[in-house]
């Protein structure tokens, strides 16, 4: 809908409401409808939902076209995220947020900071994708509001040309709402607590959410210890609720990412149900590190299975868990992710103990024989020390080619001693290159950073902190922050205006014409920041 045509089909409504209604203008109250394009969330979840299934398609046909997030924990970071990213590049295409349960335990729950174990509240993660939308939407006010104010200036100057330049910019203009990845851990429990909290997600405005394969009131963050998996049949359930939520809510289009914890799971807390040999129960029960037994040697309490004619007693721990053969990791990713697949799940997501292409793209590989087009969401963790990692991956590489690497010491290698030498530098091409490179070489579709601003948050007040306190005084926010805002050109220098002060003066005109008092006039200090 173009700005005229909004104007007409409000100018069009006013008419009809009769003289009462003449103090009503219809330019005013299309850019109101123009600043507010999505009237609820589900607006959002059917817009993004479509823009995400044209992202896959575009990546299944050249694999330059993955897409990336950033982790966000406050719908003012993902804000700034994307308005910083219209700055830099001109268009949010490729780009999403990604929501995590991580940091919504460690920053957002009422009990205080909590590890990434699902014991915070369950509705705080539709709460913020509720609270990120409202965020970007109101960049767009924001934005299409000074577009205006500009557009009013260049009308009241009689300059056509500029005029016409605005109308075009304000017709084609791009909204700063973009697809939210949304964490729903291991889905809270139940199928049914999973289908009722993943429609809280959607209604929130949510078009792709992530589920994972452990259990859920034992579920540890990907990157801990302990972890625990349940049965195909069980997690398949919660894809299906999954399901079903989008359909219920019109959003045909949502997206569902499986994640395997698989590869550092080593137990289960059921063993499955098998129906008949080399089905889906038996197969993942195949994985159990297992003794074979004869009735005479049965101990108080075991528990048996059978297979090709054997008795088999899979250990049990004393907390009751049945533990996973050792060095099964991959072989069982494998199969949970051709399963998923098989069965609902539009991509994929392996959680891993380090970022290695040839480790991702082996087990990619071997799932695309089953399903060819097969095509991961891949965590960027903050948790996997990328300089040490890279710097070994280097290390080795070059002692299997046979060069020289008597010069460094692989236990090492993190030091600030080999900081610019010839295998940091190499290491440090491989992570700048590390997304480009696992898109076409791993089948990673989106790439994203769980936690980024959980750490630039604290780096950042470190840096103030260290200098406010100590002998820089107020030149560490002057120099550091504010006059950096100034150069570089973040919008938010004028706070005001980024909390919507400017707004808010132009609906005092919409109500109250002349009578309005409005708060940008001469005297707001946000005026010197103009040059």
């Amino acid at each position: 809908m173009t700005y005229a045509k909004t104007i007409a089909e409000a100018r069009a409504a006013i008419g009809t409401l009769g003289q009462a209604w003449n103090g009503v203008e219809a330019e005013s109250a299309a850019r109101m409808r123009l600043q507010n394009r999505f009237r609820t969330g589900l607006d959002i979840a059917r817009y993004t939902a479509k823009i995400m299934r044209a992202d896959m398609a575009a990546y299944d046909a050249d694999t330059a076209n993955y897409t990336q997030s950033l982790g966000c924990w406050h719908g003012f970071i993902g804000q700034q995220k994307m308005i910083s990213i219209k700055k830099h590049f001109g268009t949010t295409k490729g780009r999403y947020l990604y929501l995590s349960g991580w940091m919504v335990a460690a920053l957002r729950s009422e009990f205080g900071p909590l590890p990434d174990q699902s014991m915070h509240e369950k509705t705080s993660v539709p709460t913020l994708i509720e609270e990120l939308y409202t965020f970007l939407r109101q960049a767009d006010a924001r934005e299409l509001g000074g577009l205006f104010r500009e557009l009013d200036a260049a009308k009241a100057a009689g300059d056509a040309v500029n005029t016409h330049r605005l109308l075009h910019k304000i017709d084609e203009y791009q909204t700063h709402v973009v697809p939210i990845i949304a964490d729903i851990d291991a889905g809270f429990g139940n199928a049914e607590a999973t289908y009722l909290l993943a429609k809280k997600f959607i209604e929130a405005g949510a078009c792709c959410i992530q589920i994972e394969n452990q259990v859920s009131d034992e579920k540890q963050c990907g990157h801990q210890d302990g972890k625990v998996t349940v049965p195909h049949e069980d997690f398949l359930a919660k894809i299906r609720a999954v399901r079903y939520a989008f359909l219920e809510l019109g959003v045909e289009e949502g997206v569902i990412v499986a994640r395997t914890d698989s590869l550092g799971a080593g137990l289960t807390k059921q063993i499955a149900y098998s129906r008949e040999p080399g089905d889906i129960g038996d197969q993942y029960n195949s994985f159990l590190d297992c003794d074979e037994v004869d009735a005479a040697n049965l101990g108080n309490g075991d528990v048996l299975i059978a297979r090709d004619g054997k008795l088999l007693r899979p250990k049990r721990l004393p907390s009751n868990l049945f533990q996973f053969r050792p060095g099964s990791g991959e072989d069982r990713v494998v199969l949970d992710c051709i399963n998923s697949l098989q069965n609902g799940a539009d991509l994929l997501w392996i959680e891993t103990e380090k970022p290695h292409i040839g480790q991702i793209a082996g087990m990619v590989n071997r799932i695309r024989e089953a399903v060819p087009h097969a095509k991961l969401v891949y965590n960027n963790s903050p948790s996997f020390n990328w300089t040490l990692n890279f710097r070994q991956q280097v290390y080795d590489a070059w002692a299997s080619e046979g060069r020289d690497v008597s010069a460094y010491d692989r236990a090492r290698l993190m030091s600030v001693d080999y900081d610019g030498s010839d295998l940091a530098n190499e290491a440090d091409e491989r992570i700048r290159t590390f997304q480009r490179d696992a898109a076409r070489e791993a089948g990673i579709f989106h790439h994203l950073i769980t936690l980024p601003t959980y750490h630039t948050a604290a780096l950042s007040t470190d840096t103030l902190a260290r200098g406010y306190f100590g002998e820089e005084g107020m030149l560490a926010y002057v120099a550091g922050v504010q006059r950096r805002e100034i150069r570089e050109g973040l919008a938010c220098v004028k706070h005001q205006n980024m909390a919507g002060s400017d707004i808010g003066d132009d609906h005092k005109d919409y109500f109250a014409r002349d009578a309005a008092l409005k708060a940008g006039g001469a005297h707001n200090t946000m005026n010197q920041f103009a040059a």
